[in-house]
């Protein structure tokens, strides 16, 4: 299934298209474009489109696109749960929501600088949500 999203990643999405290859579809292939662009694309792509106004995924009051993926597809690992907060933390207001949160935001924005696009950059960062998920098994006693 195709996914499309705002381009220059950051936070949320490069979290996003981490939980989703790991626990929605394996096979998913992302687009990343220019933010008023979003919604023709979806439609023309037939993608799912993410973390942009107005849409299922996406946020939501308090609520990052993080969370919106997980309520949708009834995600409960107790570890993908820990993770939220961090993710919801460092991609909303509430930085304090962790104590995790704000150097997630610090090392998401490092990593903009780290490559040539999107791809590369969600390529190079998917290991630091594969350490944090490791960190939140033991956080949460699985």
């Amino acid at each position: 299934m195709k996914w499309v999203t705002r381009e220059r990643v950051k936070v949320d999405r490069v979290a996003c298209p981490w939980l989703i290859c790991r626990f929605v579809d394996p096979d998913a292939e992302f687009l990343f474009v220019a933010a008023d662009r979003v919604l023709e694309v979806a439609e023309r792509e037939g993608a799912i489109p993410f973390d942009v106004p107005g849409v299922e995924l996406g946020h939501h009051g308090a609520e990052c696109t993080f969370d919106a993926i997980i309520r949708k597809y009834g995600i409960t690992d107790p570890a993908v749960l820990e993770l939220t907060k961090i993710v919801r933390g460092a991609d909303t207001a509430d930085k304090g929501l962790t104590p995790y949160s704000r150097g997630l935001e610090a090392i998401a924005e490092g990593f903009r600088s780290l490559g040539r696009d999107d791809h590369e950059i969600l390529a190079k960062e998917s290991i630091v949500y594969d350490a944090l998920y490791e960190f939140c098994k033991k956080q949460a006693g699985a």
